[in-house]
């Protein structure tokens, strides 16, 4: 005999599924969603047998949310230090409120210092000199003296450490010469570190002592929370770095029984030119990495999807412009340029290789002169071996022309764009670094969305906060930190941005058929909420109650006290007032006070 269909009833459902936009009745069998419609219609279908959920019967259910594009191991170990940044961050046992000026950030670095013993490290996240001013080895020693300290930047592309940490790591101007473009993309003297240089000069050297099993331990706990009250049901991270991540603790906590959304990586290939792997060893290389992984159905690689990276970081402005960056004065600015993260050629090699055997590629992305040597590469490879259906994901898009958005609808590509840029950046930037046109128009979504280009939302944790509803906020309201709206032709529909962390992202990882919207066959995935998004005021959207989400059928409530704090936080209510932010001991809140020597051993030197 067969499962009791449960039939679970809702003010609302709202499925994302054009041929049954709305319903009032759901029935899920043994996880899987086996008929939609009003109430009378779902009992007809599934028949007498089966029991009736009344959970949700005046609340709003959404299917289910997805981040596209998300990085646990940053998120583990970023959220666990000593947050100062911009921004307020809003966790599940603690609230870090924002850092404004260099003052605030210098009081929040020397006050974390005073908290730790003797000869702890001192690790912080967050740091932005636009916000906190310049900052280097000098600096940090003036702060906290000999205790070793890093500080990740906020585009987490960039470290900072002092003459303690320099000294305790054993980094020397020699050690780190000779290795290319990395080693140009580094300064041992200012202590300062970034895209390929700190992969070269930290991965090895830093990473045994702020990676520690504890850290991500509680680290990735924090996050299975974070992402539970914020409704997300299925992530993805785009690049697995083998030599760094601990994929069997990956599989032993996301994969736990009691977690309540699925997680699903990809190769990384950046690395792979680097290391002098390429052509036909890169693919068997990818290939073998797939098929040892050993994926359950929860925690999963994705078969044939490799990330590739071409300019530097949004959040650092080291994407690769076409037009000069601009000085406070509004005039070009010869000491700033942006950053390959792959040399144009590299890319194109790569790209090539997993073109070349079907695969499906997702490309990070950021300035709009990176844009055009990517949309270059990929016409190139149309025109030598045609594909249909290839869904290369253009990642993070932050600045682009109208012309380059034609070329892509004509590529057939897709785009998948981090909302937050033109929220949390443009008016920094628009002041320096790019001038207020070309910082207004970051993530031209509406643009995208006129070509008929298929377009999902990410929230590239830690870049922005995994918080579906508030991605989509922000797609449709575009409103700055100053409180105007950047671009205002480029704000898109309340349903456009619901189906941007809904069924787009699931039709980026070609997981359509399973996830994404609530209808026959897929999985029983969805969000619960105090309000029915379409009928909020816009502004209010991302302030909506998440009350818990089903997953695979089996519901999961947010505890209240989360709930409350995540619609404070979206409500402008002044968060360090309304709730302890903690010192060390907080708990799910680690300040490097661990030392330990669990990944020291798989930990190699890049480039080896």
């Amino acid at each position: 005999m067969g499962s009791t269909p449960t039939i679970f009833l809702a003010r609302s459902f709202i499925t994302m599924d054009d041929a049954v936009p709305r319903a009032s009745a759901v029935a899920v069998e043994d996880g899987v969603i086996v008929a939609v419609g009003e109430l009378n219609d779902v009992v007809d279908a599934v028949g007498p047998n089966h029991t009736i959920d009344e959970t949700f019967a005046e609340h709003t259910v959404i299917t289910g949310f997805i981040d596209q594009h998300l990085h646990p191991f940053l998120a583990a170990s970023t959220l666990t230090t000593e947050i100062i940044a911009p921004e307020d961050w809003v966790l599940p046992e603690r609230v870090h409120p924002a850092a404004s000026t260099p003052v605030e950030f210098d009081e929040r670095l020397v006050a974390a210092h005073d908290r730790l013993d003797d000869g702890e490290w001192l690790f912080s996240w967050g740091y932005h000199s636009l916000w906190h001013g310049d900052l280097s080895r000098q600096r940090l020693d003036a702060l906290v003296g000999d205790r070793p300290c890093a500080i990740w930047q906020r585009s987490v592309h960039e470290w900072y450490i002092n003459s303690a940490a320099t000294e305790a790591l054993g980094i020397t101007p020699e050690l780190m010469s000779g290795w290319g473009l990395a080693s140009e993309q580094l300064d041992v003297d200012r202590g300062h570190y970034w895209e390929n240089g700190w992969m070269l000069a930290l991965g090895r050297y830093l990473m045994p002592v702020f990676l520690t099993e504890e850290r991500m331990r509680v680290g990735l706990h924090q996050l299975i929370e974070y992402l539970h009250m914020n409704g997300v049901t299925a992530i993805n991270e785009p690049g697995i770095y083998w030599a760094i991540e601990p994929w069997d603790m990956y599989q032993e906590i996301l994969g736990a029984e009691d977690v309540p959304f699925y997680s699903t990586f990809m190769v990384e290939g950046r690395t792979q030119p680097v290391r002098r792997v390429e052509g036909e060893a890169a693919l068997n290389e990818s290939k073998t990495r797939i098929a040892e992984a050993g994926t359950t159905d929860k925690v999963a690689m994705l078969d044939r999807h490799v990330k590739l990276f071409c300019d530097g970081a949004i959040v650092s402005q080291l994407m690769q412009m076409a037009e000069p960056y601009l000085d406070e004065h509004g005039r070009p600015d010869p000491h700033h340029h942006g950053e390959w993260m792959m040399e144009p050629e590299d890319l194109r090699k790569a790209f090539d290789t997993y073109w070349d055997d079907d695969w499906q590629i997702h490309i990070h992305v950021n300035g709009d002169l990176g844009l055009e040597v990517l949309v270059e590469i990929i016409e190139d490879a149309q025109r030598r071996h045609p594909r249909d259906d290839h869904r290369t994901v253009i990642v993070h898009f932050a600045n682009s022309t109208e012309a380059l958005i034609d070329r892509i609808a004509a590529t057939g590509s897709i785009v998948s764009a981090n909302p937050y840029y033109p929220v949390g950046f443009a008016d920094r930037y628009g002041a320096w670094g790019l001038g207020p046109e070309r910082a207004d128009n970051m993530v031209r979504a509406a643009s995208v969305l006129q070509r008929d280009i298929p377009f999902s939302y990410h929230s590239d944790l830690p870049i922005c906060a995994s918080d579906p509803l508030a991605m989509a906020s922000w797609g449709v309201n575009r409103i700055t930190e100053s409180g105007r709206v950047a671009a205002p032709e480029q704000r898109i529909s309340v349903h456009d941005a619901l189906r941007a962390i809904t069924i787009e992202s699931a039709f980026s990882w070609r997981r359509e058929h399973d996830l994404g919207s609530i209808s026959i066959g897929k999985k029983a995935n969805f969000t619960v909420l105090a309000d029915d998004p379409y009928e909020v005021d816009n502004l209010d959207m991302a302030g909506i109650r998440v009350l818990g989400t089903v997953f695979a059928g089996k519901w999961y409530p947010v505890p209240t006290d989360r709930a409350d704090r995540r619609v404070a936080g979206h409500r402008g209510a002044d968060v360090v007032s309304l709730f302890e932010h903690g010192a060390c001991s907080s708990p799910g809140h680690l300040c490097g006070c661990e030392v330990a020597e669990y990944l020291a051993g798989v930990f190699t030197r890049l480039p080896a």
